[in-house]
């Protein structure tokens, strides 16, 4: 059976807001092109740029630690390296994330929207080549949004799939079947990849991206209906190329 992408997703920022794209180009061994490029620390993470290493998301503003963080709408645009923001309450903000004085100034307005929520000092940290992802190995996610429905089912209540934070959106695949998918191949879009291991989940999947409550206990509702907290898995990109939203992604053949 083949799928087809829904929706492509990246996230500039670690823990803010989605970007839609309508179309991504993967290369080899890469991850989501211009995702996680910047994260925000909580206070010293002992991140040092000169030696990138991966560093666990409780060491930044993301959804998981601080669901206010969601109340920020921001955009990267890329040519520029500019982002913009906006919160409710706070006044606009533009500035670039390639200098230190750009830097500064986004987490002075960040410190102002967030305030006690954050124990800070906040900083903009960034390495040539690295990205904040929340597993080391975690290039590109794909979410079943299949599955996303089947739990949608089983909770009684609306989910919305972006509290899952993911690249590709795929739609045509049946509920759950990706979890079973680990060490094999596919094609999404004009790419091939190699299925990682399913994601497991935290407690950003509580926090609504458009209120920025923490309303729903997603993680024990995976486990009290399935047995286990994943939802979506990481793939690794083996053969380059570019993918598009109404892509086909062709689910793996059955293994011999």
């Amino acid at each position: 059976m083949t799928g087809h992408i829904a929706a492509l997703y990246r996230h500039p920022v670690k823990g803010f807001t989605p970007e839609r794209l309508g179309h991504a180009d993967l290369t080899s061994g890469g991850p989501f092109p211009c995702d996680r490029l910047y994260a925000v620390e909580n206070g010293p993470s002992g991140f040092n740029p000169a030696a990138p290493a991966f560093i666990s998301k409780q060491k930044f503003t993301v959804l998981a630690a601080i669901p206010e963080v969601a109340q920020a709408r921001t955009a990267y645009d890329e040519a520029s390296h500019t982002l913009s923001a906006s919160a409710p309450g706070q006044p606009d903000f533009e500035g670039p994330m390639a200098d230190e004085a750009g830097q500064a100034a986004f987490t002075a307005w960040l410190a102002a929207l967030l305030g006690d929520a954050a124990q800070g000092p906040l900083r903009v940290i960034q390495a040539p080549g690295h990205r904040f992802m929340d597993h080391p190995l975690g290039h590109v996610s794909i979410i079943n949004l299949a599955t996303v429905r089947d739990l949608e089912a089983r909770m009684g209540r609306p989910v919305d799939p972006l509290r899952f934070r993911g690249n590709v959106y795929v739609e045509g695949w049946p509920a759950w079947v990706e979890n079973e998918w680990a060490g094999r191949e596919l094609m999404v879009g004009f790419a091939r990849v190699k299925v990682y291991k399913p994601i497991v989940r935290c407690a950003a999947t509580h926090v609504d991206p458009a209120t920025a409550e923490r309303d729903m206990d997603v993680v024990k509702a995976l486990f009290d209906n399935y047995g286990h907290m994943n939802l979506g898995v990481y793939v690794h990109v083996t053969d380059g190329g570019r993918l598009t939203v109404g892509d086909a992604c062709t689910q793996p053949e059955p293994p011999q």
